[in-house]
């Protein structure tokens, strides 16, 4: 198959081209940077700065749009937003464009969510067909999933909610193991905010399942089975680094330091992939202590 990538520099699009290069598939990867895509991949993917340097004798099977500044990067200023949504709608826009000025187009459309699209409900129980709590990442999650969704009358299009992906390359566990391993590792607001989290390896074979299984459509939750509490993923995460865990973020002091953005980290979403279950993804890691286990001990 001939994928491209957007967002292929990024902690989910770098793994998942490396796991497509593997398996024989031709890649091409769409970055403001292509010095950056060559300096990881060499000579292995075609590096694009436009989509009008994509080589319309070499067709695209699939196309994975991952691109997006990292959310939880800077405080969200109405400057910071812009960035946020511009990075995200306005690339998937212009894909889909230039999707339907193809004359021989790619047959499905994979693109980038998040969990953040059902607000902040509590325990509430949250499948692909729940409904939402509008804020602030719902907004930007609706009008991004709404940008691809308007290629469905031309390809097949999946958008993947994406929880917490876990890696040692980067992302939310990169940035905790300093504090928790110098024993300052804490619990945010009360702790009970659930975190759904996925394994790095999880996401991105989940994500090749649904491009090669021509009956996957719609939106699928892609975090694991098992989702936990702050309260939980603190003490988990302590106890597999032998470090102790007592400290406590007071909800006020977050929302003072982090104003809008801090509802990254005092709310979250109870999310569990029943999609992904029902076309028949079988799960590697279920439990965050083995998905933390293989990850913290890898050599």
């Amino acid at each position: 198959m001939h994928y491209l990538i957007t967002g292929g520099t990024g902690l989910i699009g770098s793994s998942l081209c490396q796991h497509l290069l593997t398996s024989g598939n031709d890649v091409t990867v769409l970055s403001r940077d292509r010095q950056k895509v060559y300096n990881l991949f060499s000579d292995k993917v075609k590096a694009v700065e436009s989509l009008d340097e994509i080589d319309q004798k070499h067709a695209v099977d699939i196309v994975i749009n991952l691109a997006g500044e990292p959310i939880a990067n800077k405080r969200w200023s109405e400057k910071q937003k812009t960035i946020l949504e511009k990075s995200r709608i306005d690339l998937t826009r212009n894909l889909v464009n230039w999707i339907k000025s193809l004359q021989q187009k790619p047959h499905t459309l994979i693109s980038g969510s998040a969990v953040g699209w059902y607000g902040d409900q509590g325990a509430q129980p949250l499948t692909e067909d729940s409904g939402y709590k509008s804020d602030y990442a719902h907004e930007l999650c609706e009008n991004w999933e709404q940008a691809a969704l308007a290629a469905a009358d031309d390809v097949r299009v999946c958008i993947i909610r994406t929880g917490l992906v876990l890696s040692m390359d980067g992302g939310v566990l990169q940035r905790m193991l300093l504090p928790f391993r110098l024993g300052f590792g804490c619990t945010l607001g009360d702790g009970h905010q659930f975190m759904p989290w996925i394994h790095i390896t999880d996401i991105v074979q989940l994500i090749i399942y649904i491009s090669q299984n021509p009956s996957a459509t719609g939106v699928f939750n892609a975090t694991a089975p098992h989702p936990v509490t702050n309260k939980t993923f603190t003490h988990t995460l302590a106890e597999q680094l032998h470090r102790p865990t007592f400290l406590k973020a007071p909800e006020s002091i977050l929302k003072l330091a982090l104003g809008e953005m801090s509802q990254l980290l005092l709310g979250g979403q109870r999310a569990y992939p029943e999609k992904a279950k029902e076309i028949g993804y079988q799960f590697q890691y279920t439990e965050l202590d083995n998905a933390l286990y293989n990850l913290l001990n890898k050599p």
